[in-house]
């Protein structure tokens, strides 16, 4: 009988079972030994576990569910373990990029609306007007991108420092001293490395978020700039359009699961509210 699972890090067997999870993420199969190695990498390259632990720690996870082995120590992870191993991959390496692409779509599309309609009011000429939206949305990308790596690593270790002392309060609490000594020194390396992963990661997301931004927003301005009246305000908005209620409220509502009608309300509010603000602030 498959035992419940638990997803607490109580025990050296939990933190094993983290990092193998995280190995197996891709749904790739891993030799016995190939996950001794990397866990030994973990701890820079000094045995803090054992051959024993390790396969204590499989057994318990097969017997969840979460990997198979075959007749040459192969491990292979079940799809439970892929999908686990995805959500602990998304939690302390923040893979998937959420905020980042919904920070994107929004702060692109609200540019364009901005620079389109102060264009439109202001009656600029297109080269004036071409100079200040390229100006604004430039203005916007890179601020966005400078948000996202400075704010984003400053939290994301902030995080980090939180759960590794809630894991170590939580360790503390095995009455045997060797796996005390060693489940501790495997969650201390473990964040280590963790700690160089989140940096990437968050250099990822600022380029994610920036690049989010600049797209969204420059196919409306360049709608507009290039093309006659009435067809260019028709074109740009329509972009807009399909930017907003497309693509961010479908992401929004797959990654929230929330209907997408409700969405659709939200993000429809937001944008118009960021938009009166900037245009009313812009006229002060």
């Amino acid at each position: 009988m498959t035992r419940c699972l638990s997803f607490e890090i109580q025990e050296l067997p939990d933190i094993i079972r983290v990092i193998v999870l995280l190995s197996l993420s891709k749904g790739n199969s891993v030799q016995k030994t190939q996950l001794k190695n990397r866990i030994d990498k973990v701890c820079s390259n000094y045995a803090c576990i054992e051959m024993s632990d390790l396969d204590r720690a499989l057994n318990e996870m097969a017997a969840e569910g979460l990997i198979t082995f075959s007749q040459e120590s192969l491990v292979q992870p079940t799809e439970q373990g892929v999908k686990l191993g995805k959500e602990w991959e998304s939690l302390l390496l923040k893979k998937d990029p959420v905020i980042e692409v919904v920070a994107g779509l929004t702060d692109g599309s609200v540019t364009s609306l901005v620079v389109i309609l102060s264009a439109l009011v202001a009656g600029l000429a297109t080269r004036t007007a071409a100079f200040a939206a390229f100006l604004t949305l430039a203005a916007v990308t890179i601020t966005n991108f400078s948000s996202f790596l400075l704010g984003g690593i400053t939290e994301d270790l902030a995080n980090m420092i939180t759960l590794q002392n809630l894991m170590n309060y939580s360790l503390g609490d095995i009455p045997d001293k060797k796996e005390r000594d060693k489940s501790l020194l495997l969650v201390e390396q473990l964040f280590v490395v963790l700690h160089r992963e989140i940096s990437r990661s968050n250099l990822q997301a600022a380029i994610i978020c920036s690049a989010t931004t600049f797209l969204a927003g420059i196919y409306p301005i360049l709608a507009y700039l290039t093309l006659p009246s009435p067809l260019n305000i028709i074109l740009s908005l329509f972009i807009v359009a399909v930017v907003v209620g497309v693509f961010l409220v479908r992401y929004r509502s797959k990654k929230t699961k929330v209907h997408w009608k409700i969405t659709l309300f939200e993000t429809i509010a937001i944008v118009i509210i960021a938009v009166a603000a900037s245009l009313l602030i812009g006229r002060i």
